[in-house]
């Protein structure tokens, strides 16, 4: 697993540098939905006809409100990093609803919204190395278990090593913060895919 994620960075991307430059947009992503979430907790209008207008919200829901900041954050463009996107920020709200039962999706605690913002990047990580190779790994595997189990594996792995880079960011006093989630998460990927790519040695 070690050797597929290393060989995923050096090989695939040509190094840690040129991954974090691709998942660029994983990091804009992540400013977006930091910046959504802070907007509604702290009661700030929403723009006229946004998903997040509390008006629109009033009743919903935690479903109805997954789906708002989902259009809100990522709206439908057609590509597929915009759908991997989708699905990695509904997965980080589901994700946060399993660790938090009792967080309020339009008033979410700052601890709250940092682990979203941190599982979203893990997710998305994930998403975007079986987009590119988890064909490989169902193919080479010796039944579809194996493979459903080695891509389990690899994404639980992802989750661990995306949440020690933020870890180690936050102890050297880089806390997510508006205005700095975008720099703060491009940083922690380019540390996790500095490990990834250690492997590959």
């Amino acid at each position: 697993m070690r050797r597929s994620l290393g060989h995923y960075v050096r090989t695939g991307y040509g190094g840690s540098g040129t991954a974090t430059r691709r998942f660029g947009g994983t990091a804009a992503t992540a400013g977006a939905l930091g910046g959504a979430l802070a907007r509604v907790a702290a009661g700030q209008p929403a723009a006229p006809g946004s998903p997040l207008d509390p008006a629109l919200l009033a009743g919903r829901n935690a479903q109805e409100v997954m789906d708002a900041v989902v259009e809100a954050v990522r709206p439908v463009d057609g590509t597929q990093d915009a759908e991997a996107e989708r699905a990695a920020i509904r997965d980080a709200l589901s994700e946060l609803l399993t660790k938090f039962p009792e967080a309020d999706l339009l008033n979410l605690e700052p601890e709250q919204r940092a682990f979203a913002i941190e599982r979203f990047t893990a997710i998305d990580v994930f998403r975007r190395f079986e987009l590119d190779v988890g064909k490989t790994i169902v193919e080479k595997a010796p039944s579809a278990v194996t493979a459903l189990s080695r891509l389990k594996e690899v994404r639980e792995y992802v989750k661990q090593s995306v949440a020690a880079a933020f870890r180690k960011l936050r102890n050297a006093g880089r806390s997510l913060t508006s205005g700095r989630i975008s720099q703060v998460v491009r940083d922690a990927l380019r540390e996790t895919f500095d490990v990834f790519e250690g492997y590959a040695e």
